[in-house]
């Protein structure tokens, strides 16, 4: 019978009860994980980016819905502004109290003179007709309707001749200092819309590169 040689080393670890078999045990004794564990860490997507790239696709459309808004605003002034044509076709071409337009800002709002201006509510869906004065704003009507807020502002408009008018008797040269004066604020009030506008439409437009780079990021 061949008896195979066993060195004494190995005799003695087998003796103690040490296997040599499982090179795993070997690993996790000294802190090492097996490779296909790591390599599978290694595979596997970080959670920070996961959540990073979810930030950025939030933040564009948190971008979007206020664009949107601001979109819905203007229309439903737009569409208060049509409706107004025909109460300041009947305004005297003389009379140059009034300056009706819109302006595009962060807040729109459509201006009935340098006083008076309509803006929407926080539902964007309310109208709010507002005064300033050296008293402070107050609101003059507020309405979800169209035809309460025209009527408001024929109101409005028919308390200023009438204001004009009593100004113009007690003062016959009164117009003539006030047409420079006004001449002067509206070209500054027009130059400063222009402005305006353009400033915003910049702005919407990088706002826009940006949501559109962050949605097409991989993250």
């Amino acid at each position: 019978m061949a008896l195979t040689a066993t060195s004494p080393s190995v005799s003695t670890a087998v003796g103690l009860g040490i296997s040599f078999g499982v090179q795993d045990g070997v690993d996790d004794m000294w802190g090492r994980k097996p490779k296909d564990a790591a390599a599978a860490h290694a595979q596997s997507p970080s959670q920070l980016k996961e959540a990073t790239h979810q930030a950025r696709v939030e933040a564009a459309e948190r971008t979007n819905v206020i664009i949107d808004l601001r979109d819905a605003e203007l229309a439903r002034l737009e569409l208060l502004n049509e409706a107004l044509n025909p109460l300041f076709a009947e305004v005297p071409p003389e009379v140059d109290l009034f300056d009706r337009g819109i302006s595009r800002g962060e807040t729109p709002r459509l201006w009935i003179d340098a006083l008076a201006h309509v803006a929407m509510g926080r539902d964007k869906r309310l109208y709010r007709f507002l005064h300033d004065s050296r008293m402070g704003r107050r609101v003059l009507a507020e309405s979800y309707e169209i035809p309460d807020v025209v009527q408001a502002v024929t109101t409005y408009l028919a308390r200023r001749l009438v204001e004009r008018q009593r100004a113009l008797e007690a003062d016959p040269d009164l117009l003539a200092r006030m047409s420079n004066r006004m001449a002067r604020h509206y070209r500054w009030r027009r130059r400063r819309r222009t402005l305006a506008v353009l400033a915003i439409g910049f702005l919407a437009g990088v706002a826009a590169l940006f949501a559109l780079a962050a949605v097409l990021s991989p993250g």
